[in-house]
């Protein structure tokens, strides 16, 4: 369960988000993930500023994926989201993000959380396609990015 379609859904992709900061921006984001899942944004949101005060999740190149636990989740869910403007992350590089990827587990979902950690990552880690994803002209473009390159993977 570690395919971005088992992650997302079409209403967990979103582009154009405004933020000053990664403070205004992860409650946003949490309240659209907790919208689409039925989930309470401000757990939502506390889990992600949680383990964002352990360290920054911006890991380079203009992408973060914020993650964490959440008591009550039934399975692994993500949201992807591309910013008007990048908004500095405390990244590893010191560049602004643009790219988010959010990462909510269930508490006892330790070896499913890491692999979909790493899927994720692994991904936005390739430059090519991280282009292509900042290029889509809208989020059905970006959720089609995320969901069809992989079934061409497994073909």
């Amino acid at each position: 369960m570690t395919d971005f379609s088992d992650l997302l859904l079409p209403d967990t992709v979103v582009q154009g988000v405004t933020a000053a900061s990664k403070k205004t921006l992860l409650p946003q984001l949490a309240g659209i993930v907790a919208s689409a899942h039925d989930l309470d944004a401000k757990a939502v949101g506390d889990v992600l500023i949680k383990r964002e005060k352990l360290g920054s999740t911006g890991f380079g190149g203009g992408v973060a994926i914020p993650h964490g636990k959440l008591p009550g989740l039934t399975k692994v869910v993500g949201l992807c989201a591309r910013l008007a403007h990048g908004i500095d992350f405390q990244a590893i590089d010191d560049l602004p993000v643009d790219l988010v990827f959010v990462l909510l587990s269930p508490v006892d979902a330790g070896p499913e959380h890491l692999k979909a950690l790493a899927r994720v990552s692994r991904r936005l880690r390739d430059r090519t396609f991280v282009a292509k994803l900042r290029g889509a002209g809208s989020r059905d473009a970006i959720y089609a990015l995320l969901t069809d390159d992989e079934a061409r993977d497994a073909a």
